[in-house]
């Protein structure tokens, strides 16, 4: 995410690291590097114009050219003004005084809306204890009322639809049936067409009148760039919706269309899709956005990520393990689920500080892991207890039941003691401590399969 932009501002920046202050001159050549660096992100010129005057403006004051450290203090002003074009807070979808909550759910064909319908519905049920039921409107494609009842039959949550081509009519009823359900959100996906005509935004408008929704959202497919922001500009001047949805960013190496839309659109950007999974989506927050881009990591969403799949009692004794030097290879297993259970690997990974610079160019996957779990799987219970009795002939009976080779074992035990010895040496920070030094150790293992 944002891979490219983060490298480019990071070496814009690198020109002062060796300076004693900063000065008129250095501060001209990094502003100059920055919006070189938004602009081949595909940011809005506007949006990359003012950002930059707006960072010039800042470090020309007298606490910056005294500053001891000018590299860090210059980060600290780039990092608040990505804070500022990203809307400062997080922006939250409106809640129904009287339920249930409607929410409109509107975009392009293509950008991902009845996909986005399924997570944010898993969200709310799983994240708000929300009871949600969607409505099915875009009633012209069969394709798409399957795949929305597929996706909510996954996450246990009823769809509404009609076999007639009448959105609004399907809205209406949807939003009744909630009433006489007791259940508490509506979700509404709407139909969407290759690019924003008046039947779209027609149909649009006419469920907005039927329903009156607490919250409009447009849905944007993050990898389109300034497209997205134009089709997002037309759609809010004609419909004036709530907030915005950024699809598919874990593929948006740029990030031009996500630091552009909040200044262009003047609307916030409440939820980003980070991955496939009806998991991967996440509430936008500026600040850790901001992070993120400046190679900070995300630590408080690493950390929200991980109370998810650890509980007290569990983390005590995995703790316990980690002092007695009992902690095995069953429990190695065990703790590569957790992680991930956690969501997508490439997100987890991009919000460990200085990870997702560390691993630049490096492909990580959910199939990462598959080798090492083939490996584990073909031990049997003892030698996963003992793996100091792993000898030749079991590694080679090993190797052959996993599909990998002796080698590959001889490096993944290698790993494994001296990431023992490191989750060991940090067992004092408690288990979040552990799962980011234990993700730092196997990024470290440069000759298994999925490196």
């Amino acid at each position: 995410m944002f891979e490219d932009l983060s490298s480019k501002l990071d070496r814009a920046v690198q020109s002062l690291k060796g300076e004693a202050k900063i000065r008129d001159v250095n501060i001209a050549e990094t502003v100059r590097e920055i919006r070189r660096a938004l602009l081949d992100a595909d940011v809005n010129f506007e949006v990359a114009k003012k950002f930059t005057a707006d960072v010039k403006d800042r470090a020309m004051g007298e606490g910056v050219l005294t500053a001891v450290n000018p590299g860090e203090q210059f980060t600290k002003i780039v990092h608040d003004e990505l804070v500022e074009v990203f809307g400062q807070e997080r922006v939250d979808i409106a809640v129904a005084q009287t339920p249930p909550t409607v929410i409109l759910i509107a975009g392009l064909q293509g950008s991902g809306k009845t996909t986005f319908t399924a997570k944010l519905a898993r969200y709310l049920k799983e994240e708000n204890n929300r009871n949600p039921i969607l409505a099915a409107a875009d009633v012209y494609r069969p394709a798409a009322i399957n795949q929305l009842k597929t996706l909510a039959d996954q996450i246990g949550v009823p769809v509404y639809s009609i076999g007639q081509q009448d959105a609004v009519r399907a809205a209406k009823e949807a939003v009744s049936m909630a009433k006489s359900l007791a259940l508490d959100t509506v979700i509404v996906d709407t139909a969407g067409r290759m690019h924003i005509d008046q039947e779209m935004m027609n149909e649009v408008a006419e469920i907005k009148e039927a329903v009156q929704p607490d919250e409009t959202l447009f849905i944007v497919d993050a990898m389109t760039g300034q497209d997205a922001v134009n089709t997002a500009k037309e759609f809010n001047e004609r419909i004036n919706y709530d907030g915005v949805v950024m699809t598919k960013l874990d593929g948006d190496t740029r990030g031009g269309a996500a630091l552009s839309i909040k200044t262009v659109v003047e609307k916030p950007i409440k939820f980003i899709g980070t991955g496939e999974k009806l998991d991967a989506l996440a509430p936008f927050y500026p600040d850790r956005m901001a992070n993120r881009i400046l190679g900070m990591g995300d630590v408080v969403s690493l950390v929200e990520k991980a109370q998810k799949q650890y509980d007290a009692e569990k983390a005590q004794k995995l703790q316990k393990k980690i002092k007695s030097d009992s902690f095995d290879l069953e429990d190695f297993r065990q703790q590569l689920q957790k992680v991930k259970n956690m969501g997508d690997l490439s997100d987890i990974v991009g919000m460990i500080p200085g990870a997702g610079q560390a691993l630049e160019d490096k492909e990580i996957d959910e199939d990462s892991f598959k080798p090492i779990e083939a490996i584990i799987d073909s031990m049997t219970p003892e030698e996963r207890h003992n793996p100091e009795i792993l000898n030749g002939t079991r590694r080679r009976r090993i190797a052959k039941g996993s599909g990998t080779t002796v080698r590959e074992i001889n490096d993944l035990m290698k790993q494994f003691k001296q990431m023992k010895k490191m989750m060991k040496s940090f067992s004092g920070m408690g288990k979040m401590g552990q799962l980011m030094q234990g993700m730092k150790g196997m990024k470290n293992m440069k000759n298994l399969p999925f490196n």
